[in-house]
């Protein structure tokens, strides 16, 4: 299942949350704009706004291609039969158009929003899987298979990810964190990195962009830990990090300085990579990016595809 995964997704798509920001019937004009732009899948989060998956039954519903992915869908806030339901309702609806990221979430987005326990993380995701695949349905079947990755950092979740669901999507990484990823997954697993970017060659303007964007996930402990993992000190994590931790997880600069980072995460083991372009406004889309990007990164994708060189 993993290869027809790895090819529904293809080499290239966007991470975004500002969908979500938006009126739906703009969301749905924006998703129809990806899709025109050559963009394989849109992966998108789940917080506290919209319903992920009616807001990806609206998007799909509105164009013909694309593939929906959730980035992740928190498996605390729906019952497994709940989640089952979901997950075969749409790929019944779309088949080979979604793919259902899957993750433990925080534990203040866990405990604070929702109420629940953040406790055993890991044994909580096994369970989990299990009592997916064990659900009743009693709807339409799907007649193709339900794909699902798991939001994986360290090593124990992402052997998870390769024993019981197709893959990985790692967030907040590097592509040193890619080639460490792929060996814990082995070789038949997907692995679907994001990547921010900011198309902004001033370095100080660049960083202040950038730095708005790691703030948010610097303050979670799951994602420092992973970073300290990859030999980052904790002093230069604090406060949205160093300019160097920045740099490490933003590309910023020209349209090529973005498409090498992204070629980064492909020969380090990436399958595909959601990019996720940001600008300075909270609210802002980043709808100019989306197409500076698009005709570079669609290429580096061909290439990646069909096994060529980088510019070959």
């Amino acid at each position: 299942m993993s290869d027809g995964t790895r090819q529904v997704l293809g080499p290239i798509g966007i991470w975004t949350g500002t969908l979500d920001l938006v009126p739906a019937s703009e969301a749905c004009e924006l998703a129809a704009e990806l899709e025109e732009l050559g963009y394989g899948a849109l992966w998108m989060p789940e917080v506290a706004g919209r319903d992920v998956f009616v807001h990806l039954a609206l998007l799909l519903s509105s164009t013909e291609r694309l593939v929906g992915a959730t980035g992740i869908a928190n498996i605390w806030a729906r019952d497994a039969v709940t989640m089952a339901g979901a997950m075969r309702g749409l790929t019944e609806a779309f088949p080979d158009r979604v793919v259902f990221g899957l993750g433990v979430s925080h534990r203040n987005l866990v405990e604070d929003l929702r109420g629940h326990r953040y406790e055993h993380p890991l044994a909580a995701m096994r369970r989990y899987l299990e009592e997916i695949d064990a659900a009743p349905y009693t709807a339409e079947r799907p007649t193709a298979p339900v794909r699902r990755v798991l939001a994986a950092l360290g090593p124990k979740m992402l052997g998870l990810a390769a024993e019981l669901a197709d893959g990985a999507h790692p967030y907040f990484v590097t592509p040193e964190h890619t080639a460490g990823a792929r060996t814990a997954l082995g070789a038949d697993p997907v692995l679907c990195p994001e990547q921010a970017a900011v198309l902004e060659t001033d370095p100080s303007r660049a960083r202040d962009v950038g730095r708005t964007y790691t703030s948010v996930y610097l303050s979670q402990p799951n994602y420092v830990r992973n970073l300290v993992r990859l030999g980052f000190d904790e002093a230069d994590l604090a406060d949205g990090g160093t300019d160097a931790v920045v740099d490490a997880l933003v590309a910023w600069g020209t349209v090529e300085d973005v498409v090498a980072r992204v070629e980064a995460h492909l020969d380090a083991g990436a399958d595909h990579v959601c990019v996720q372009p940001i600008v300075a406004e909270r609210r802002g889309v980043p709808r100019q990016q989306w197409r500076a990007l698009a005709p570079a990164l669609a290429e580096a994708g061909r290439r990646h595809a069909a096994g060529a060189p980088r510019g070959g």
